[in-house]
């Protein structure tokens, strides 16, 4: 991605790479849980809605369970490009992360990834015939986060907001999974 900051002082970004990108995708996904899930990328306005992550897997992918009749499955099956946007906190935890969508009917995923709580949607509960499975597999990411915990960066904008100082906490950087 090219939308990296200028401003932003070097040791505040980092490039992380196959396994460190994994585990930060990881980590920033389970603060989060749930993201606004973006297809047709190639129109504007293109389409957007929350969905929940069921599972981010050893290779970086993000699953999640949809309606067989849904919009969302009928735009990825017509263009499989997806942009998932992440928010795991007020100031800190965002991903941002492009890639490829492909839905499936296989059945033990669904099992695998299955909660009793999509009974509100799958109302015929996990034999419900409209039940796919999407993968997205990331191919191109950005994130921003704290480079300490969240008390410690609370805390530097507490102490910078009272000296009229930016005291930045941040770290951001690409992902490539």
């Amino acid at each position: 991605m090219d939308s990296i900051n200028r401003n932003q002082p070097e040791d505040n970004f980092e490039s992380l790479h196959s396994d460190e990108a994994i585990a930060k995708i990881k980590e920033l996904v389970d603060k989060a849980a749930i993201c606004f899930f973006c297809t047709k990328l190639e129109q504007q306005p293109f389409a957007t809605r929350p969905m929940s992550v069921q599972e981010v897997d050893e290779q970086g992918n993000l699953w999640f369970l949809s309606a067989n009749d849904s919009h969302k499955n009928a735009e990825i099956s017509n263009n499989p490009k997806v942009h998932l946007l992440f928010q795991g906190s007020a100031h800190s935890d965002f991903l941002s992360l492009y890639g490829s969508a492909t839905i499936s009917t296989d059945k033990q995923k669904i099992k695998d990834l299955w909660n009793p709580i999509l009974k509100t949607w799958f109302t015929e509960g996990i034999d419900d015939p409209r039940i796919t499975v999407i993968k997205v597999s990331p191919e191109d990411g950005y994130y921003w986060d704290t480079k300490h915990n969240q008390a410690v960066a609370f805390a530097k904008r507490l102490v910078g907001a009272a000296l009229g100082k930016t005291l930045d906490d941040s770290i951001e950087g690409t992902l490539v999974p």
